[in-house]
């Protein structure tokens, strides 16, 4: 029997319909749902769920024996339904709820249609890289890793800053900005795309470092290969700063160093042949559409 966990954030009472019909339909086919803990609980408090689930508390829990990671709802609860995921290599697709998203990209309207190919085998494994991160005082613990990207950045204040950027021990250059985004394949399609930074293709093995608001115009994003790791000290009129993995935020103080490297393993992201990611390019961008007459 197939074991397949299931991951939300806060439920709210429109998504109620979603969920009763991936659970249902994941016990037609002779599966077992199984929810993650807090998920559980908020459908039986907030809700009065009829039934009880087995469930899931950490990413120890997916090594043991799960078939299949599904996330519900958009891009951000996905990046968190990785992190339950990590070395596992259990396969991990999203079903969107919302708007469209680059991660999180299967309609809530063809649940039935994706676990029949999922049960068929119709789907490939499209492999995404992630960032490893360390600092002095492991700010992020077990959870030092990222699906789209890490950023440095200033707290609160109106000044900007100045990251000194080094990538392999070799002096690239000194960023006066109010941040700096370092970025996967992945995550190019995420912050650093609304900087100005470029779209990667997944499976490429690069890194990109893409300024936030540079106080020099030439200043321009930069794509490194990912074997080599980056390294930021960042300086400027604060005490401290803001460091967040994929929206987990953390303070670094000024002078510590932050390195950047490849992590040591890779997610394995479900995707079928007419739903790709040059497919939610085009259509999340708008690609090809004549906008100049729509009102």
């Amino acid at each position: 029997m197939k074991q397949i966990a299931i991951y939300a954030k806060k439920i709210i009472k429109q998504d109620l319909g979603v969920l009763r019909t991936l659970i249902d339909s994941i016990t037609q086919f002779g599966w077992k749902p199984i929810l993650e803990n807090e998920l559980a609980l908020q459908l039986q408090s907030k809700f009065q769920w009829p039934t009880t689930f087995e469930t899931y508390k950490s990413y120890i829990d997916l090594k043991n024996g799960f078939d299949l990671m599904i996330s519900v709802g958009g891009d951000g609860t996905f990046l968190r339904a990785v992190s339950f995921v990590r070395e596992s290599e259990v396969p991990i697709l999203g079903i969107n709820i919302g708007r469209l998203g680059f991660l999180s990209n299967l309609s809530k309207d063809q649940i039935d249609q994706t676990l029949h190919r999922f049960s068929t085998g119709e789907y490939e494994y499209q492999k995404r890289s992630l960032l490893r991160v360390q600092t002095i005082n492991e700010l992020f613990g077990e959870e030092n890793f990222a699906l789209n990207e890490l950023t440095l950045q200033k707290k609160d204040t109106s000044s900007m800053i100045k990251v000194n950027a080094f990538l392999d021990n070799k002096f690239l250059n000194t960023y006066w900005v109010d941040g700096l985004i370092v970025g996967t394949p992945t995550g190019s399609t995420a912050y650093s795309l609304s900087c100005g930074g470029p779209i990667i293709t997944p499976g490429c093995q690069v890194h990109i470092l893409t300024p936030i608001a540079p106080h020099n115009l030439n200043v321009r994003p930069v794509v490194v290969p990912d074997h080599m790791p980056i390294t930021l000290e960042v300086e400027g009129r604060d005490r401290s700063y803001l460091l967040t993995l994929d929206g987990q935020s953390r303070h670094i103080k000024q002078g510590q160093k932050v390195t950047i490297s490849k992590a040591e393993f890779m997610i394995n992201v479900i995707k079928f042949e007419d739903n790709n990611f040059l497919d939610t390019i085009r259509n999340k961008m708008l690609w090809g559409s004549d906008t100049r007459n729509d009102h």
